[in-house]
């Protein structure tokens, strides 16, 4: 065996164990690590941020909103509405995605004008106090949340729809809004799921 042949050899032997210790340091160990990491210091966010009633079952995921509607997919008026979606059929996570049409697109604009007539006819509020998120879809389609000027205009008709006192309805409201993240990154928001849950809990 010549020289050349030995130092082929030898540089394939060591690469090929190189690559089998990083396999198993990243591929293996760094994995590990971290899933128990995530398990030890933050379990609910490592297992999907999952959301359980009373009774303990999962209703779904803080992270991931979900449709408040009948089989005919009109809106209950019980419950809190959620922004549209453009995921899917609606709030799919295996299709998350917006509309991708821009502002000046004439069926988004006709789209828009016709949820804000429906929301304002459905919430008992003038047209001109409907908020953006209540007729505009997030760009994931996904948005678990909605603003807290969405919120306050559906108080009325949830309250009335279960009978309760509109200020108790208010209170739960601030209960789950959320403030800026850090203090002064984004806008309020309302997590609309964890509010309904909250709301068919009252009544149990």
């Amino acid at each position: 065996m010549n020289t050349t042949t030995r130092s082929t050899g030898r540089t394939l032997w060591v690469a090929t164990r190189a690559m089998l210790l990083f396999t198993l340091l990243l591929g293996v160990g760094y994995t590990l690590a971290l899933t128990g990491i995530g398990q030890l210091l933050f379990p609910a966010q490592a297992n999907g941020s999952l959301v359980r009633n009373a009774s303990g079952e999962v209703v779904g995921s803080a992270l991931i909103g979900q449709s408040f509607a009948d089989a005919d997919g009109d809106p209950l008026p019980q419950y809190f509405q959620p922004r549209p979606s453009a995921a899917g059929d609606g709030y799919d996570g295996g299709s998350s995605s917006g509309s991708n049409r821009g502002p000046e697109d004439a069926e988004l604009i006709a789209e828009i004008a016709q949820r804000k007539e429906q929301v304002a006819a459905f919430d008992g509020v003038p047209v001109a106090d409907v908020p953006a998120d209540a007729v505009t879809a997030s760009a994931s389609g996904l948005d678990p949340h909605i603003s807290p000027a969405y919120a306050a205009i559906q108080v009325e008709r949830v309250s009335a729809a279960r009978g309760l006192d509109a200020d108790r309805v208010r209170e739960l409201v601030a209960a789950h809004t959320s403030g800026r993240d850090l203090g002064y990154l984004g806008d309020p928001v309302v997590n609309v799921l964890q509010l309904n849950l909250s709301l068919d809990e009252l009544e149990e």
